[in-house]
């Protein structure tokens, strides 16, 4: 097979390992929009748009350090470096990948500086168009492909929700994907909206800068962390004035800067209408296993489920799909692949969760890995895994100042301890 990978990140580089590991001598070549591997892992000052006038892709900032223990970070065959710390810097991630970059070898199957811009399947043929800018030489080049691996991300394309007032608030509004340093909140009034992990980590990390940091959001559970006393929380703002938030309880803060922390879109600019995926309020759909387009199976979105141990998932996936385009699994009928997404999405729904929490995992997470490795006849995930991140999530929203300094240590395939 000659397979196109679209993202030279942590799921590009699953992808690419498991393409070029010689069992089945494919042909397999990655493109990346970028100058080097890594995608949001990639740290870059500048935001906006790049010198190629494509949008930053990256939505790092400078201090990230992981809000998962690099216990449950690495991958299946190349676990995480052994070291003191349990919660790593962005920088050591980027080297973790850099590192398994050059021990399988994947370089010299990656092109830098190559912009997707257009994938379509190719009528009655089974095959696949891919349109690739080389940004460099500024060439358009179409190529023909057997199937096709999307692993461009989910955390690049802001969600900024519509409210009352956003085009008179005179202040300024900016989304976490442009954040890099905290000294742009100096002697500020922030109200940050949201409170998942991006909305409280940034919150903790404003409110040294800022003289007043608002927490706005939603959660119905109480959150045990103890935020410095410059930090307040405060239901949904429902409108803005021109220096003011409003709130849902009817109160009302002045304001510099409304943070939008509110999380991301999926969004595949490259493919075709005729690729008949689509996103319907931030479900990626139609899809097998929220990975197979159920209308077209040679193409695969790698990377889609969050709240996830997600180097392992994508690792996971890859050789799920790979099975199967190799033909020592079948793809389901296509009526059968349809219902089985249709189910999972009436389940999710009995239990509160709106579309766009489709690719939610969480602590589901485990019966996904499961179902895949069945389905597939693969190697599973060790439940540790899903028994670790669980355990880390909880630490993360009892006591958000201090949980980065807990170890752990994996001790089997079932059980971790904390040092």
């Amino acid at each position: 097979m000659k397979i196109a990978v679209i993202g030279a990140g942590a799921a590009g580089l699953a992808a690419l390992r498991h393409c070029v590991s010689g069992t089945y001598g494919d042909q397999v070549v990655c493109y990346e929009k970028t100058d080097q591997i890594g995608g949001t892992w990639v740290y870059r000052e500048e935001t906006g748009s790049d010198r190629y006038g494509l949008p930053i892709h990256t939505s790092m900032y400078k201090s990230l350090r992981t809000n998962l223990p690099k216990e449950v970070m690495g991958y299946p065959d190349f676990p995480a470096p052994e070291g003191p710390e349990s919660y790593l810097t962005r920088t050591e991630i980027l080297d973790f990948l850099n590192a398994y970059c050059d021990h399988f070898a994947l370089r010299p199957h990656i092109r830098l500086l190559h912009n997707v811009e257009l994938v379509r399947p190719v009528a009655g043929d089974r095959k696949w168009s891919v349109k690739v800018r080389d940004l460099q030489g500024d060439v358009v080049v179409t190529e023909p492909f057997d199937a096709v691996m999307v692993c461009n991300g989910h955390y690049f394309e802001p969600r900024i929700p519509s409210m009352s007032g956003q085009e008179v608030f005179a202040g300024r509004q900016m989304h976490s994907h442009d954040y890099r340093v905290p000294e742009v909140f100096d002697g500020k009034n922030v109200v940050v909206l949201g409170a998942g992990p991006s909305g409280m980590d940034l919150a903790l990390e404003i409110s040294r800068n800022a003289s007043r940091v608002i927490l706005s959001h939603h959660l119905t559970e109480s959150i045990a962390t103890v935020f410095p006393e410059n930090v307040v929380q405060k239901a949904d703002v429902v409108e803005l004035t021109e220096r003011e938030a409003v709130f849902a309880d009817g109160t009302k803060e002045q304001v510099d800067v409304v943070f939008y922390c509110t999380g991301y879109k999926y969004n595949f600019p490259f493919l075709d209408e005729s690729c008949e995926v689509r996103v319907d309020s931030n479900m990626v759909t139609p899809l097998w296993k929220h990975l197979v387009s159920v209308e077209n199976p040679t193409l695969a979105l790698i990377g889609l489920p969050f709240y996830v141990c997600a180097f392992s998932m994508f690792d996971l996936q890859v050789r799920f799909v790979l099975r199967h385009w190799r033909g020592e699994r079948q793809f389901p009928a296509r009526a059968d692949m349809l219902s089985s997404e249709a189910e999972e999405a009436a389940r999710r729904a009995e239990r509160g969760l709106q579309k766009r929490h489709f690719h939610m995992m969480g602590p589901e997470q485990g019966h996904y890995y499961d179902d895949l490795a069945n389905v597939a006849g693969v190697t599973p995930l060790p439940p540790v895994l899903t028994k670790l991140h669980n355990d880390s999530s909880m630490r993360f929203l009892d006591d958000l100042v201090h949980y980065r300094q807990d170890r752990y240590k994996i001790v089997d395939d079932y059980n971790f301890v904390q040092l």
